[in-house]
């Protein structure tokens, strides 16, 4: 069994991501106290060169999602960050490349058993639904979504909070109009 310091000690100083283009640097926040999993995809290229999880853009709309201030975000130990690849993993021809495939194997399994109080995961992404919910493989992300009811109050399929889905809140309103709310009074009962 994984003692929690050792573990996020081996977490912060693996270079499995080495041969990136930016190389290893590896972010999360977690803490044995958590009660909110945030499990997204992969640092992006700003939050790297920051060593900050979603201190972009995304990271403003996803605090606005959850109804907390940037204090209680970073600082909130009952909040935990852990995406599917801890490295920005580069850039493809269409965006951000895909998390490594190294990374969850190494490293989630061990860390998730080390916040045994979890009770609610929000899942951001393609990568994120496939390890937290293998019997929506293949289902979109928007009929997830939208069928929230369904796993809720443990578990959220959200779209990326990244200024890039603005087509897909505009064509989808329930989410901000439904959603939201719910998430906001959840995370208030959990923090």
């Amino acid at each position: 069994m994984d003692d929690f310091d050792t573990l996020t000690t081996q977490m912060r100083d693996c270079d499995i991501c080495k041969g990136l283009p930016l190389g290893p640097r590896p972010l999360f926040k977690v803490n044995n106290a958590a009660k909110v999993l945030i499990a997204g995809q992969a640092p992006g290229r700003i939050t790297h060169e920051k060593g900050i999880p979603f201190d972009d853009p995304s990271g403003n709309r996803l605090r606005d999602w959850l109804g907390v201030n940037r204090d209680t975000f970073y600082n909130n130990p009952r909040i935990a960050i852990l995406p599917m690849g801890l490295c920005f993993p580069g850039t493809g021809k269409s965006g951000d490349l895909p998390p490594r495939i190294e990374c969850a194997p190494a490293w989630r399994e061990r860390a998730l058993a080390l916040m045994p109080h979890l009770e609610l995961t929000l899942i951001i992404g393609r990568y994120a639904i496939d390890w937290h919910m293998p019997v929506a493989k293949g289902q979109s992300i928007t009929a997830l979504a939208s069928d929230w009811q369904a796993t809720w109050p443990d578990q959220l399929v959200m779209p990326h909070p990244s200024p890039r889905n603005n087509r897909w809140l505009k064509t989808n309103p329930w989410f901000e109009l439904d959603v939201i709310p719910a998430l906001r009074e959840r995370i208030a009962e959990l923090l």
